[in-house]
């Protein structure tokens, strides 16, 4: 074998290592490639699914905003509520202890046949004054 022979063989075979180097890459970046599209996707996949959670996210918070709102509307209205029933169980606590309404409870329960000290505990009255007053009204 001459020396344009060897150096011919040489030659090819540095061209086939290149050529096989060459091709180990070529694949190498088809399986990077492939690899990066299936990030791309899953990428795109994990952003529709932030963009669902904020979109629930804030639907969550409108609707505990809302709900704030209601209650304090409606606390607002337990609270007018409750001062005009205050002001309604005065007014009859008023009424009840007036000397007209107390006469009439006691000449009720005497028409009804119920024994004097259970009158005067009833109205709150002594047994005499009971007494005092069913005498009164039967003059």
């Amino acid at each position: 074998m001459n020396a344009s022979a060897l150096l011919l063989v040489l030659v090819s075979m540095a061209e086939l290592a290149l050529l096989s180097v060459v091709i180990v890459f070529f694949l190498r970046l088809r399986k990077s490639e492939a690899m990066v599209h299936g990030l791309q996707s899953r990428q795109g996949e994990l952003l529709r699914k932030l963009q669902v959670n904020a979109q629930l996210e804030r639907e969550l918070v409108d609707s505990f905003r809302s709900r704030q709102e209601e209650l304090a509307r409606l606390d607002q209205l337990l609270e007018e509520r409750t001062r005009q029933l205050s002001a309604l169980v005065k007014q009859a606590e008023g009424f009840t202890r007036s000397p007209r309404f107390l006469r009439q409870v006691i000449l009720a329960g005497h028409g009804e046949g119920k024994p004097t000290p259970s009158l005067a505990r009833a109205t709150g009255l002594s047994v005499d004054e009971v007494e005092l007053i069913i005498s009164q009204a039967g003059n």
